[in-house]
């Protein structure tokens, strides 16, 4: 791997926008042919760029790196030879792995989880939108938007389109159609996988366009994810207003479901 830096690739990962892993070794026993400090990225792909040993370590950090995205949480990890494994987890609390390879070393990772900030994907061509996606940029989010908005810095797509995205559970989602192919958009919106879903509507149509999609085929439990009208009541009236209070709506999840997530692996560990 002559000429090979792990800061570049590392560099050159996170200007891609999509998620990876960080692995580095932290200990090696008896042979092995990886040494400790030694680094290499993990695409979501599976892909190892760098060395961190054989076959029987690379298969052990494809499999915790992507457990590591999932959760979106740094681990650590332990390859050994598959004689000395008692326990699937040490009694230092370290997750192992069996290791097949004849060099019988051990090595200790760390596995750190790399993801770029969550998304804010916005349905609609309406002024509201037009708003929101101004407005996202400073609240820290990626923002992607369906419609065509001059000076507004944001990912385009189209809503046919959705799935290129690769939308995860993290990133929100908010329909503000408003009249405009509501039905197709709201539709795409609840196909996707993320876990918050609003639009700008009043609850009684959005109850309406939820019941036609669930009536066509779409599960319930998606449907269920819907909320509207999107944003918290602070009484906005003007488009502005009212993506700054869908925004805060938006802080607040995302804030409470991080702190969820924090507080249960505190429990769990």
């Amino acid at each position: 791997m002559a000429g090979f830096d792990i800061f570049d690739t590392i560099d050159r990962l996170r200007q891609t926008g999509e998620a990876f892993c960080m692995a580095t070794v932290l200990r090696t026993a008896d042979a092995t042919s990886a040494k400790a400090g030694a680094k290499a990225a993990v695409t979501r792909g599976g892909d190892i760029l760098g060395h961190l040993g054989g076959a029987c370590v690379q298969r052990a950090v494809r499999t915790a790196a992507a457990e590591a995205l999932v959760e979106g949480s740094p681990r650590m990890i332990r390859v050994k030879p598959s004689e000395k494994v008692v326990a699937m987890t040490d009694p230092d609390g370290v997750q192992t792995y069996k290791s097949g390879c004849p060099s019988g070393g051990t090595v200790d990772l760390l596995i750190e989880p790399y993801q770029h900030a969550p998304r804010l994907v916005i349905f609609g061509d309406s002024p509201i939108a037009e708003a929101l996606a101004a407005h996202a940029g400073l609240t820290g989010l990626r923002v992607c938007v369906s419609g065509a908005f001059e000076g507004v810095k944001a990912t385009r797509f189209a809503p046919e389109e959705i799935d290129g995205l690769g939308i995860e559970p993290r990133d929100f989602v908010v329909v503000a159609s408003q009249g405009k192919g509501d039905g197709v958009a709201l539709k795409a919106a609840l196909d996707t996988s993320a876990r918050r879903v609003s639009m700008v509507a009043s609850r009684r149509k959005a109850e309406v366009l939820s019941a036609k999609l669930v009536a066509a085929g779409l599960d319930p439990a998606r449907a269920a994810r819907l909320k509207s009208p999107a944003g918290l009541d602070i009484h906005a009236i003007d488009p502005h207003e009212i993506a700054l209070s869908i925004l805060a709506e938006i802080v607040l999840w995302r804030n409470t479901d991080t702190a969820k997530e924090t507080a249960h692996d505190e429990k769990m560990a």
